[in-house]
């Protein structure tokens, strides 16, 4: 027997009507925001909630953006974007061009960032090492002409796990900072980004990308560094103990992974500095004007491991001997004997005859190939491919 209540029709219609509302309140929360000026904008940032999507229409911001304790969810980031990604809108000036504390899950997508004074674009946990923020995208962001003198950085990061830095071009940026500066960031990727200071000594104290303050399981793939700074991949550093994230790391960085990259001059592509495990691999390296590679250690704290535990593979190097110091510069308080240096091609383009004689390194590599010309392309115009007959396509950057 079938029983049936008079009341079960006007239930379901309110239960309709409720769903109705709640979508419509859903729809709200996550619409898609229009701004063309600064106020709105900064409106837009603090009524924003997971999904929002805020498109900044083109033009000349001020910059100095600043927003706190933004919180999207996993699949629905907050995003703030360019309206138009062919004419992205420009924040210019400031003490820091756009500052995100103790956001998670939020994107930047297709804006330019210019003339800072501070840092171009910071990302920070708010000072609450224990917990870091989670889920940050960089997409395509440009950044350009960053500080002075000082340390001042294109892109912070400090406290952030699980990020994404995707398709940026980062150039000039302050002399004693780095176009990217990780500072306890932990599982992260930089991708497809381009980085260009200046060629020559007003690069000396500067990196391209450094990760230190504990910052752990980074990888930097299919990036072009060019005259990026007297170290263009500083692979860890030195952190004041305060700043570690997490507290007594052991280390000033770890299990940090440099793949498929183009590097163009810079006094030393890649550091190590404090590292404990760390690979570089499958890069092509055109004309460094110091050495090839350096192995240091910056924190003396006796809690601190040695720089040790690197890995130096299957890379392609060309450089003129006139260039070098050396190849390798190694400093005290160092590990070297722990490193690895396996299958690398080099080639030294001034006296090819004598490039094995100019490689020396801290251990005995393993299969490494000497004086074959790599015929790059055209290197003098920043083409480091690999032509069609060069005999060293197994080595450097995996060409698609």
């Amino acid at each position: 027997m079938m029983f049936s209540s008079p009341h079960f029709g006007a239930t379901s219609s309110a239960a309709a009507l409720a769903l109705v509302l709640f979508s419509a309140i859903d729809a709200i929360h996550a619409a898609e925001v229009e701004v063309s000026d600064r106020t709105a904008l900064l409106q837009a940032l603090q009524q924003a909630t997971p999904g929002t999507i805020i498109r900044v229409a083109p033009g000349t911001y001020r910059g100095g953006i600043s927003a706190s304790g933004l919180k999207g969810e996993a699949g629905k980031s907050i995003v703030i974007m360019a309206a138009d990604d062919k004419q992205p809108p420009v924040f210019e000036g400031g003490g820091g061009g756009i500052h995100l504390s103790g956001c998670s899950h939020v994107e930047l997508r297709d804006l330019h960032v210019n003339g800072a004074t501070g840092n171009g674009v910071n990302v920070d946990d708010a000072g609450n090492r224990d917990t870091p923020v989670r889920g940050i995208v960089l997409r395509r962001l440009t950044v350009t002409n960053i500080g002075s003198k000082g340390n001042q950085d294109g892109i912070k990061m400090s406290g952030v796990d699980g990020f994404t830095i995707v398709g940026c071009r980062v150039e000039r940026w302050g002399g004693g900072g780095s176009a990217i500066d990780f500072v306890g960031c932990h599982e992260g990727v930089v991708e497809n980004c381009v980085f260009s200071h200046h060629a020559g000594g007003a690069s000396a104290g500067a990196n391209a990308v450094q990760s230190k303050g504990g910052s752990r399981a980074i990888v930097i793939r299919r990036c072009q560094f060019i005259h990026a700074g007297g170290r263009a991949v500083n692979v860890g550093g030195s952190t004041g103990l305060e700043y570690m994230r997490p507290a007594n790391p052991g280390c000033e960085a770890k299990d940090i992974t440099v793949e498929d990259c183009y590097f163009t001059g810079s006094a030393a592509p890649v550091a190590f500095v404090g590292v404990d495990g760390a690979v570089f691999q499958r890069n092509t390296i055109y004309r460094p004007t110091r050495w090839v590679l350096r192995i240091l250690q910056e924190n003396q704290d006796a809690a601190y491991a040695p720089c040790r535990n690197g890995v130096f593979r299957e890379n392609l190097i060309v450089f003129h001997a006139t260039d070098l110091s050396t190849t390798v510069n190694v400093g005290g308080g160092t590990e070297p004997q722990t490193f690895k240096f396996e299958k690398n091609a080099w080639y030294c383009v001034d006296n090819p005859a004598r490039t094995q004689s100019f490689v020396r390194l801290p251990v005995a590599e393993v299969d490494g190939v000497y004086d074959k010309d790599p015929m790059l392309k055209d290197p003098a115009a920043g083409d480091l491919t690999k032509g069609k007959d060069s005999p060293l396509k197994k080595y450097g950057v995996s060409e698609r």
